[in-house]
């Protein structure tokens, strides 16, 4: 800490109680100064000699004068009459700032007496106190309780400027102390020859500046960004700690009357820092959760708006855990999907926007790829979110399949997510109409379906029969494909394209086929065992469970009358299925095989 002493004569000033001041001396006082509830007995000619305000005063009055509104109060005042008698005073981080303001008050200034108070205290703060680090930080906390003299006479702005321009120095040259109590992350640590020291992190400055109060931390914030130097990540984290440094842990302190007002500007102070595109951003965690407590505290329509642009951009990024965020009144679902579907909307919309940028710099040639990275972790966190809030009873059908269809087929190739969260939504609302059921399934391809869920979902009852055979059609033709039979070997045989050109064929086919399993069936089942048949395709898709399997036919077979007719008949049942997840090997290894050599392909 930089300090700097004045005068030279023995500190002669003395105190009588709280409310008097004092100098001994063999010459009696003559005038009385009144500041604030403290009465300076002084002398009138060494304070008329460095002041041109008192000489105004002294003039308007007799001996007795009450200075009102005096900047830094008595201290600040001692401290300038200190100066005129020439004792002994110190400067120091601390008082500088109000002795500065009491001298500007008091119009000492170089008009008046050459090397006065008013030019020693900004030598002093311009080559010492402004140079420092801490001292910087230290002489722009005090300005606050000395606004708006400390703004007039811009000590503020030249404290957030010097702060500024240190946090852009290259940590390698910095020499100076710094708080830093965190652990080095990796980016900021350098590999030890010879027991070489740790270079200084990139963030070294955060926690200090992190003391300041929400505006003087704005107004340096602000200062960082506009230098340009400072990596994005690196405000992001600047931000995040602040937020946790002041922002109360528990739900009753944050909504509290006595601190809902600070935490509201503390919030809405954050988001209108954070950075505006999507290279230099605070992390998605950190960002839904601010989300969260603004929308506890009621932040601004357009602080909050701002935010959820910043979290869409990071969307890729989320978590499903930090999605769930709880509805308001009067909505009556558990988590707001309508909040959520917003955010994915943005999301679209913003990539929607860059790849046609992209597009027109590329002369109309379009550069996405089926599965791009992005779109594959979006895919995956809301079908995760999906399932998540399955469970709510309030959530209606509508709702599911709007947030469902929100993100285009490229961000789920695979159809498993989307699977299980329709699962579970069945499960938990069995008064589902035909209608409902229908439209809820239709979300899912099952050709989009992994051989593990498409044995599931071959055995769900709570799916519609018309779904499982759509199951079954399909893992047949995986079975044919993994047994060689080819449409290049097997010309016949149709493409799903062509599908629904020879729908009569397909159905008949089916059928015909199916009549023959389920002869197959009943033999083996009269010779008192199961027919078993050595496959090169153990693992292949067209494994079932015996019994399983035995259900699903003699419903097909039902079913299948009607194929010829042309009619497509279909039946719900009520019988519970395990999940996905609770198929285990040791199941589909003892139970594959009856089904397994009962596959044949359809042509």
């Amino acid at each position: 800490m930089k300090y700097m002493k004045l005068g030279s004569k023995p500190d002669a000033f003395q105190a009588d109680g709280n409310s008097v001041r004092y100098v001994s001396s063999e010459l009696a006082t003559d005038i009385i100064i009144n500041v604030g509830n403290v009465k300076f007995h002084l002398h009138k000619f060494p304070l008329l000699s460095k002041s041109n305000r008192l000489q105004k005063l002294v003039s308007e009055s007799s001996d007795e004068i009450k200075v009102v509104d005096f900047p830094g109060g008595p201290k600040a005042f001692e401290i300038c009459a200190k100066f005129c008698y020439g004792v002994t005073v110190t400067l120091n981080p601390y008082n500088v700032v109000a002795a500065r303001c009491a001298a500007e008050y008091l119009e000492m200034t170089e008009d008046i007496d050459k090397g006065n108070l008013v030019l020693k205290i900004e030598i002093f703060l311009n080559s010492s106190v402004l140079r420092n680090w801490k001292d910087s930080i230290i002489v722009l906390q005090t300005t606050k309780s000395l606004l708006p003299w400390s703004e007039n006479l811009k000590i503020v702005g030249r404290c957030v400027d010097s702060i500024g321009s240190k946090t852009s120095v290259d940590p390698s040259i910095i020499t100076w102390s710094y708080t830093y109590n965190r652990k080095l992350a990796k980016s900021d640590q350098i590999t030890k020859f010879h027991e070489k020291m740790e270079s200084v992190p990139k963030d070294w400055w955060i926690e200090d500046i992190c003391e300041l109060d929400i505006d003087l931390f704005k107004r340096v914030m602000l200062a960082v960004k506009t230098k340009g130097r400072m990596d994005g990540g690196v405000i992001g984290e600047a931000l995040k700690t602040y937020a946790v440094r002041w922002l109360p842990d528990s739900v009753d302190a944050l909504v509290s009357e006595v601190h809902i007002h600070r935490n509201k500007s503390l919030v809405e102070t954050i988001i209108c820092l954070l950075p505006s595109d999507k290279g230099i951003c605070c992390a998605c965690s950190f960002l839904l959760k601010l989300l969260k407590v603004a929308i506890l505290i009621g932040v601004d329509d357009s602080s909050r708006e701002d935010l959820i642009r910043s979290i869409s951009l990071k969307l890729d990024e989320a978590s499903v855990s930090d999605l769930l965020i709880p509805a308001r009144p009067p909505q009556t679902m558990i988590y707001d999907v309508e909040l959520v579907q917003r955010i994915v909307s943005l999301f679209v919309e913003n990539d929607k926007a860059q790849r046609d940028s992209k597009i027109i710099e590329k002369n109309g040639k379009s550069d996405f790829v089926l599965g791009h990275g992005t779109w594959l972790k979006v895919g995956r966190v809301v079908d995760g979110y999906l399932a998540a809030i399955a469970h709510d009873p309030n959530l209606s059908v509508s709702n599911f399949i709007k947030l469902s269809q929100s993100i285009p087929e490229e961000a789920r190739p695979i159809h498993d997510g989307l699977y299980g969260a329709i699962d579970i939504y069945l499960k938990e609302h069995s008064g589902l109409t035909k209608s409902e059921r229908k439209n809820l399934c239709g979300l899912m391809e099952v050709k989009k379906l992994t051989t593990d869920v498409s044995m599931h979902a071959a055995q769900n009852e709570r799916l519609p029969l018309r779904v499982v055979v759509q199951v079954l059609f399909f893992e047949q033709m995986r079975a044919a494909a993994a047994n060689g039979h080819d449409a290049t070997d097997d010309p016949p045989r149709k493409t799903e394209e062509n599908w629904g050109k020879t729908a009569s064929e397909n159905r008949k086919s089916l059928r015909k086929q199916m009549d023959e399993m389920k002869i197959k069936e009943k033999g083996s089942v009269k010779n008192g065992k199961l027919g078993k048949r050595g496959s090169k395709n153990r693992g292949s898709g067209a494994q079932l469970l015996p019994s399983r399997s035995r259900r699903i036919f003699d419903k097909l077979w039902s079913v299948g009358k009607g194929f010829g007719n042309g009619e497509n008949k279909s039946s719900e049942t009520s019988a519970s299925s395990q999940s996905p997840t609770s198929i285990t090997r040791g199941e589909m290894k003892s139970s594959g095989s009856l089904s397994r050599h009962r596959r044949h392909s359809i042509s």
